[in-house]
């Protein structure tokens, strides 16, 4: 049976993917750093649930390990964990950007060094890296969100070069409004600012109190589930998906229109 590492699995995609891959004969090992969650995804029936901070290096290489002990293999891992740093690029502390990387950047790196470990050894493998059309394209007050999303996006690139002779594919999932806390949870990193002295008070005044625009074409979780069933039933996997109409029309502009007039669609959005 095909089994499948999930990296934040305590809600919206994470336990959306698991849940769904699970119904569908894949063998799921969801992970959260949380061992509240841990606990809370066993009672849901996953009884492969651990725990994984991807800031915490060893936490990583216990759960390969445990892993490897159980099944002796690793087919498919998806770097899902990450969150949003909300800001404009003048109010972000070098700490909260700093935060930010560690988590989104850092940590994935981490869990990719480690498992292609794995899967040099094993000659095969899938790692799905959990990128999103802000790794392509970006928007305002989403900076370091932005950063840490378009650094995915090139050391998937480029290790995507180096493996070209391999049986070990890197996949890059561009996501686009998914119905997840994703953003309630965003709106708790902006007691990291200095909101009252910020010029951009007003922005965040409104985010604050939901009064920010909806974002259009949002798709159920179950979109990015279905996608990452693809990825590990096809033999080789396209190097790039894109999920929700969003993420199709601007990975799209960005192509084609020039960088004045992507940003003028970019600021109404």
């Amino acid at each position: 049976m095909t089994n499948i590492v999930i990296t934040g699995c305590s809600t919206g995609i994470g336990l959306e993917t698991a849940k769904y891959l699970k119904g569908r004969m894949i063998k799921v090992y969801p992970t959260a750093r949380k061992i509240e969650d841990v606990q809370l995804l066993k009672s849901q029936g996953f009884e492969h649930a651990m725990y994984l901070d991807v800031t915490d290096s060893k936490s990583i290489q216990d759960v390969i390990d445990k892993v490897l002990q159980i099944d002796g293999k690793i087919d498919v891992w998806f770097n899902n964990a990450g969150y949003g740093q909300l800001g404009a690029v003048e109010d972000l502390t070098t700490t909260s950007l700093r935060e930010q990387f560690e988590t989104n950047v850092i940590g994935l790196h981490e869990a990719t060094r480690l498992i292609l470990k794995v899967m040099k050894k094993q000659g095969y493998g899938k790692i799905i890296q959990h990128s999103s059309i802000l790794g392509l394209v970006s928007l305002p007050y989403r900076g370091a969100y932005n950063a840490s999303k378009y650094a995915v996006e090139g050391l998937t690139d480029t290790l995507r070069l180096e493996l070209k002779n391999s049986e070990i594919y890197p996949v890059l999932l561009n996501t686009g409004p998914i119905k997840s806390n994703f953003r309630k949870n965003a709106l708790k990193t902006l007691n990291k600012l200095d909101l009252e002295n910020s010029d951009n008070r007003e922005y965040y005044q409104k985010a604050q109190k939901g009064n920010i625009k909806k974002v259009p074409f949002s798709l159920e979780a179950e979109a990015v589930a279905s996608v990452v069933h693809k990825i590990i039933l096809a033999p080789k996997p396209q190097p790039r998906y894109y999920i929700t109409k969003a993420s199709y029309l601007l990975g799209y502009a960005k192509k084609v229109l020039s960088t004045s007039i992507l940003d003028k669609i970019l600021l109404k959005i």
